[in-house]
């Protein structure tokens, strides 16, 4: 039977050779249920926090082998990772374990004759501790180790937020992203539901920034709850919570929901409704609709319609709905915490996002009815994907205009028209939100 430490080490093999999402790739090794509840945790632990910290791990390991990490074969350089992250950040673990662990790791793989360069190497980093380049030298250079980010997003979040913003964005991607419910308002309260998750070992604390949300303090299996299988809640992050606030929904609204999948939105906007109204959600995808009617079933939604529709393209026989929700496809730099590998994605990847963007808001605003909302979101922190967008949107339709319809919230990074939502300030993802009216 495999091992936590085993476990881990495939699971991040993946992700490096396969470009695996790490959520996708953790989640399907602990649902083969081989792990118990100590060592599933040690593997979340091992996983999240070697992608987290990878560029600072990188700088360190090469302080004591000659070779440049992509010359240094994917075996040996994720069982070094891996041990250095022991090392480094898991006080927990003793570092003669960490280790041990890691040479008895390698001696597992084709690569064992590698097992004295693993020890020599990790004995190093145990004797010398942490080290960071010097930050008088280059200052972008000791961010971008320190917090483990490419010098080209420290970059970019100091140009466009400062300098304070940034670190601020940079410490909390190496935090432990929070869980927040969204109460199913057409069943329950609030209070009721909080009552409820206690009786079942769930504690949870209202929200500070929004009304009916839980924020999560102990969790556990929250999908086995009683709670969730009644319908009385759905997971969903207190910036989705506030976009949904945000669109003003009344109900016998009818709301086009474009990129939907999960569902999460739409489902918050259906119980804003009140059961009533349409909630048009639509995705590209078959498999992903399935999810939204599953969700939407077990929420007792009936006023959510799922169909398949393509954002990018005009469908007239839609016809025209109160409100337009694109939820556009971005890097997600906002949810870094959530998805660590996010950070390591190609700059030339990103860059190609913006037309895309552009183009599914364009095709979005042919849906708005005189007199109707369009609003536009993503979850990362970017203004060349945010602000840029929109401000390019209103150059070239002059039959819309900026407004500000945001929820009455405390701290909010707001330089423009437009409403950038700070990890580090609103205790919730990386957000953009910007909403337009039609005006004819």
């Amino acid at each position: 039977m495999k091992d936590a430490r085993q476990t881990a080490f495939e699971i991040l093999l993946k992700v490096y050779s396969d470009a695996a999402y790490s959520n996708l790739a953790l989640d399907a090794a602990l649902e083969a249920g081989t792990l118990d509840s100590r060592d599933a945790a040690l593997v979340s632990a091992l996983v999240y926090g070697t992608l987290e910290r990878l560029i600072t791990i990188d700088y360190n390991l090469l302080l004591y082998i000659k070779n440049p990490a992509k010359k240094i074969e994917s075996e040996i350089l994720t069982v070094l990772r891996l041990g250095a992250c022991q090392i480094l950040f898991m006080d927990k673990i003793p570092k003669s374990a960490a280790v041990n662990e890691s040479v008895k790791l390698i001696k597992q793989t084709k690569c064992y004759y590698a097992s004295g360069l693993v020890n020599a190497v990790l004995h190093k980093i145990a004797d010398e501790g942490i080290i960071y380049p010097n930050q008088k030298a280059d200052y972008n250079y000791y961010l971008s180790v320190k917090y483990s980010c490419p010098q080209w997003l420290v970059s970019l979040w100091k140009e466009s937020y400062g300098l304070e913003n940034a670190t601020g964005i940079m410490e909390d991607s190496l935090t432990m992203s929070k869980t927040f419910l969204r109460v199913n308002t057409t069943k329950t309260t609030a209070e009721e539901l909080k009552i409820m998750l206690e009786a079942e070992g769930i504690i949870a604390k209202f929200s500070d920034e929004i009304k009916n949300a839980l924020e999560l303090e102990k969790t556990g299996p929250i999908e086995k709850s009683k709670a969730f299988k009644d319908g009385l809640f759905h997971v969903q992050d207190l910036a989705s919570q506030i976009c949904c606030e945000s669109m003003c929904v009344n109900p016998g609204d009818t709301v086009f929901d474009l990129c939907s999948a999960p569902g999460g939105k739409a489902f918050t906007l259906a119980e804003i409704m009140n059961g009533k109204g349409r909630v048009m959600a639509f995705d590209i995808y078959e498999s992903r609709l399935e999810l939204i009617q599953k969700g939407a079933l077990r929420l007792n939604l009936s006023n959510i319609c799922c169909s398949k529709s393509d954002a990018r393209e005009y469908n007239e026989e839609l016809g025209l709905a109160d409100k337009v929700l694109c939820d556009v496809p971005c890097s997600g730099l906002g949810i870094i915490r959530r998805k660590p590998e996010i950070r390591y994605k190609a700059r030339e990847d990103i860059d190609k996002l913006p037309d895309l963007q552009y183009f599914i808001l364009c095709n979005a605003s042919k849906y708005v009815k005189a007199g109707g909302l369009l609003f536009y979101s993503t979850c990362t922190l970017n203004p060349k994907e945010n602000e840029n967008v929109c401000d390019l949107f209103l150059e070239n339709h002059a039959d819309f205009k900026a407004k500000c319809v945001y929820p009455d919230l405390n701290n909010l990074y707001q330089n423009t028209e437009y409403l950038t939502l700070m990890p580090h300030i609103n205790n919730s993802d990386g957000f953009f939100i910007a909403s337009f009216c039609r005006t004819e």
